[in-house]
């Protein structure tokens, strides 16, 4: 459960929220940075630089605090700790994930066949959006190279409002997406953009 909340409500890849170690979490604020990620390698799972090879800082929202602060109990001090290991304490993978979390079962019985883990990757990035998170800062959290890919995860998402992917900017430059006609999501209210860069001009 943990996992997959972090992984949603942080727009994280599976393979982000296995790396993630106590050092990371900073629990003042509630920002992780993202360092890292699991992937397979030859010979097994390896942690190795974020796709993109860029480090990015990822709000934590108030709903998933509670659960991190428990891992980051129960594993201690160490900083180099991993927060999330698999039932075995190994890394975690998405073959592991899926098997854990009975998600072929979950998914049918609800009807969502089609779901895939990494959708909950663009759940994530939508409901940042949905909260007013400007566009040029989704893509920072998302850790994407451009604003177009950013887009693509917000227009392709079948739940998110028909208002709002009007409004979504049709350039690269750094436009904002102006959510103002949608009532912001008061979970995420204590998203600003502190630690993110400015859009550039």
């Amino acid at each position: 459960m943990a996992v997959t909340s972090t992984f949603t409500t942080g727009a994280a890849r599976i393979g982000e929220v296995s790396g993630v170690r106590v050092r990371d979490i900073d629990t003042d604020n509630w920002i992780w940075t993202v360092r890292r990620q699991t992937t397979p390698a030859q010979g097994g799972l390896v942690d190795k630089a974020t796709k993109g090879k860029r480090v990015r800082k990822v709000p934590l929202i108030g709903e998933v605090r509670p659960m991190v602060a428990q891992r980051l109990l129960a594993v201690g001090n160490d900083p180099d700790a991993r927060i999330f290991f698999g039932p075995r304490g190994g890394r975690i993978s998405t073959a592991v994930l899926r098997d854990a979390t009975h998600w072929d079962a979950v998914v049918t019985e609800l009807g969502f066949e089609h779901l895939r883990r990494h959708d909950l990757r663009h759940t994530g990035l939508t409901w940042f959006a949905d909260a007013g998170v400007p566009l040029h800062v989704l893509r920072k959290i998302a850790g994407h190279g451009s604003l177009t890919t950013t887009q693509r995860y917000l227009t392709s998402t079948p739940a998110r409002s028909p208002a709002l992917t009007a409004l979504v900017p049709k350039n690269d430059q750094g436009a904002v997406l102006d959510c103002s006609k949608t009532a912001p999501d008061p979970r995420l209210s204590r998203v600003g953009t502190t630690g993110f860069e400015p859009a550039t001009p």
